[in-house]
């Protein structure tokens, strides 16, 4: 248990390091230490000072607001016109800051200008000259206060292998979150091939039911029916005469499961011409009625909502000859013209129609579809029947 309390605490504190808290805080840093500094000088006026206190003030105020403009700066981001002009104040300012008080901490000024200029892009003119000035005025002030030579080496040295390992952790970071990039993409590429391949597989098992099972049923149904009306024609027993009914029906049944089973592998796939064909066989087989589907014109790829609004209306159109004309002869003509797509359904019972020219919600529902795409719905009696014609811009 207390295995797992340690190992919580650690995942907190990694977790509270990586986010933006940290960063925030370590980059007050040297407002934190120039506070800090003018309090302890102030509460020491014995102390040092190689300039004035008026411009030492100065300084410190250039240095806490440049650091406050420098803030918001994230990794990636364009150094910026605003920002360029804070960081070589910062730069400037901090280094003659450590200059005027060489007994302070405030070398941590010019070390943190090179550090940030390399850190979160890639250097540029503006970011070398920030280097340039952090290792001159870490080390000059040194060279000047004490007369040190070896001290000023040593920390332009020092300044130089922290740019050296700020540089090093960009880059280790920009190829970390390359290869994070490039592993989210091969994992998108693989998860998008698994289920192109699913589909592809679903379309090939809907093409087999389509072409196999469901065509052998519609034979089927086609024999029956034929062997129904022979056995009628025969002078047949009732019995026999339904056995081969109720057959004719589970044909039916069957081929109405098959042709749901096909809608079901492909999913929300767009009809197409072959699927306006089985509704009209489907219709013929169910009604028992002569059922014609005919394609004019060369046939060519529909846009989805077009080719949906030919079958939804189709559908609409079959329904309702079910509904007012039962075991009426139907022809359906799909032309394909210049510029359009026009679907005719008329239906020939053999008498005047006596439905209305209103019709119903479907109709209104077809309508509606077709005037979404910039189609047109004709709906209206025949001589012996009815029409219905629906027009779309494909």
């Amino acid at each position: 248990m207390r295995e797992g309390w340690l190992q919580q605490t650690w995942h907190r504190l990694v977790a509270f390091w990586n986010s933006p808290v940290p960063g925030t805080v370590l980059r007050l840093v040297p407002t934190g230490l120039v506070i800090a500094t003018l309090i302890l000088t102030a509460g020491s006026p014995d102390r040092r000072r190689q300039l004035p206190l008026p411009i030492i003030l100065l300084l410190a105020a250039i240095v806490v607001l440049g650091n406050l403009a420098m803030l918001p700066l994230r990794y990636g981001e364009p150094l910026g016109r605003r920002r360029a002009i804070s960081l070589l104040a910062f730069v400037i300012a901090g280094s003659l800051l450590w200059f005027a008080l060489p007994d302070s901490v405030l070398v941590v000024l010019p070390f943190w200008a090179v550090r940030t200029a390399v850190r979160y892009r890639r250097p540029g003119p503006v970011e070398i000259i920030v280097v340039l000035l952090g290792i001159v005025g870490a080390s000059l002030p040194i060279l000047l206060n004490h007369g040190s030579p070896g001290g000023a080496v040593g920390t332009a040295v020092g300044a130089v292998a922290l740019l050296l390992a700020s540089i090093n952790r960009r880059v280790r970071e920009q190829q970390l979150d390359d290869l994070q990039v490039s592993l989210a993409r091969k994992q998108a590429a693989i998860e998008e091939h698994s289920r192109a391949a699913a589909l592809a597989e679903r379309a090939r098992i809907a093409r087999d039911v389509h072409d196999v099972l469901a065509h052998s049923l519609a034979g089927l149904s086609l024999s029956l029916q034929g062997a129904r009306l022979m056995l009628v024609r025969d002078g047949a027993s009732e019995e026999a005469i339904g056995q081969v009914t109720r057959a004719q029906g589970l044909a039916a049944e069957g081929l109405a499961e098959a042709r749901r089973a096909v809608a079901t592998l492909r999913e929300d796939s767009v009809p197409d011409v072959r699927a306006l064909s089985d509704l009209v066989t489907a219709f013929r087989l169910e009604g028992g009625g002569a059922a014609i589907f005919e394609v004019e014109g060369e046939p060519r790829a529909l846009p989805a909502e077009a080719m949906t609004a030919l079958y939804r209306g189709l559908q609409e159109a079959l329904t309702n000859t079910r509904k007012h004309a039962p075991g009426a002869a139907v022809e359906v003509r799909l032309a394909y013209e210049s510029g359009r797509t026009a679907l005719t359904v008329e239906d020939h019972p053999g008498r005047p129609p006596a439905r209305g020219v209103g019709g119903g919600y479907g109709l209104v529902g077809m309508r509606e579809r077709a005037e979404l795409i910039g189609g047109s719905l004709e709906v209206g009696p025949t001589e012996d029947g009815w029409r219905v014609r629906l027009v779309v811009p494909a």
